[in-house]
């Protein structure tokens, strides 16, 4: 038989130690280790034969007939977009993002499209009463919507409340680190609690075919807090992202058995909710009455979305002695540093005696590496205080050898440029653009790619 025994789960990684300490040794987190107790299988039942006493399973053929499964659009193209198409039935999505981002603002608004459509949808609340749930519906003007509306906290309750009658196709709950399961000691958001409450949930989902959205809250740097073994568990994940200080907020799909990875949907936020951004290009490129030094359009590509952003950089110079600052917003620091080291050691510039302020213009955040040759483009007009061409983009991968490399996708980057009446293009020389439209300039070494740019009149 099974006995019991002490173990120490960190709340914010998962990890285990076998006794208690101050730190994590894996995330290296402080006080985050918490007392658990789990089972400890016996020496009897770890010699036991596991080759029989089973339930045999049937094996099927890989290339056998699959039906597709049912997909329950919300009509909300950006949030649609982002699920490829729609909640699948008896999928579970885990949405996460930063307090006051909106995600309860985007479900409700959802859940009430649904419900509004006949689409039986239930809402459980376990962070605010029904009430404060009503009331902020009645605010963005969905206080007529047929949802079904709970606030509890006991996956207990909660799934024989559902189990009663008719299942709904979609299930919200908000938020999973607030459900406690009965079945497992300890307090709600333990590691524990979230990854049972869970299970609990999403086989609930299986069984019935009920389409379940989960709640997710984040850590502080921006990675969704409870089990990573909860991302595992769940068929989607999307991250709401975003600055509360600024109006847009971007819904990226991190993983999704359902559909395509890295594709977004972008919103805005409204007195009156979430609206739809249907051209993100034009949010992101500000309105240049005049062109000014160290900024360069970059057509960026989230899943199979291209989106032109601006890229602004700022150099300052220091006096002799001084130490230098490098600033980023939106973008890798490490990567900027790298640049920074390959336009020095490859191509002579010097920002050793500068300040270098980079920004990725409304709050958008990076991570394609086809932006390093438009950041090297913006350093270079910002330190030689020559404007980049206002009708031209820039992209392409630097190397540490100075190599300019190809990048995915250029065709299509392009012809988002074209459509928005960019004309040239400052690229990898092995890009080309069958349909014309852009005037390409190719480059094989950053050298050359600084040459243009510094002879150019």
């Amino acid at each position: 038989m099974a006995k019991l025994q002490k173990r120490y789960v960190c709340q914010a990684c998962g990890s285990v130690a076998s006794k208690w300490q101050g730190q994590c040794a894996d995330c290296g987190e402080w006080n985050t280790l918490v007392e658990e107790a789990s089972a400890v299988v016996t020496p009897f039942a770890a010699k036991h034969n596991l080759q029989s006493g089973g339930r045999a399973f049937e094996l099927v053929r890989l290339d056998a007939d699959v039906k597709l499964p049912d997909r329950a659009a919300t009509g909300i193209k950006e949030l649609d977009r982002a699920l490829g198409g729609g909640f699948v039935e008896g999928s579970a999505t885990l949405i996460g993002g930063d307090p006051g981002i909106g995600k309860s603002t985007l479900l409700l608004q959802a859940a009430a499209k649904l419900a509004g459509d006949g689409v039986g949808v239930a809402y459980v609340s376990g962070e605010e009463a029904a009430d404060q749930v009503r009331l902020r519906a009645r605010r963005l003007g969905l206080g007529q919507a047929p949802v079904q509306l709970a606030a509890a906290t006991s996956v207990r309750d909660i799934l024989t409340t559902l189990g009663q009658g008719a299942p709904p196709a979609l299930l919200v709950i908000d938020s999973i680190q607030t459900m406690h399961s009965d079945l497992i000691e300890g307090a709600p958001g333990t590691v524990s609690q979230v990854r049972a409450s869970a299970q609990e949930l999403i086989r609930f989902a299986k069984e019935r075919g009920t389409a379940l959205v989960l709640v997710g809250h984040v850590t502080k740097d921006g990675s969704i807090a409870g089990p990573r073994v909860l991302e595992h568990m769940v068929d989607t994940v999307l991250s709401f992202e975003g600055e509360r200080s600024h109006q847009y907020r971007i819904l990226r799909a991190i993983k999704n058995r359902f559909g395509g990875t890295d594709e977004i949907g972008v919103f805005a936020m409204e007195q009156e909710g979430l609206t739809e951004i249907s051209n993100p290009s034009a949010l992101f490129l500000t309105h240049r009455d005049e062109t000014v030094t160290g900024s360069t359009v970059f057509p960026a590509l989230e899943g199979t979305r291209p989106v032109l952003v601006e890229i602004q950089a700022l150099t300052v110079r220091l006096a002799s002695g001084a130490t230098p600052r490098r600033a980023v917003v939106g973008w890798d620091s490490g990567r900027l540093a790298m640049i920074l080291a390959v336009l020095e050691a490859r191509c002579g510039l010097s920002f050793s005696t500068c300040e270098v302020y980079l920004n990725v213009a409304g709050g958008y955040r990076l991570s394609d590496p086809a932006a390093d040759l438009a950041v090297a483009a913006a350093l270079i007009s910002a330190l030689s205080e020559q404007p980049v061409p206002a009708d031209a983009v820039a992209f392409g991968e630097v190397a540490l050898s100075g190599e300019i490399r190809p990048v995915a996708h250029g065709a299509l980057r392009l012809k988002e440029s074209a459509k928005l009446g960019f004309t040239r293009a400052l690229v990898p020389a092995s890009v080309t653009h069958e349909k014309g439209g852009l005037s390409l300039s190719g480059f094989r070494t950053l050298r050359q790619f600084v040459d243009h740019m510094l002879r150019r009149d």
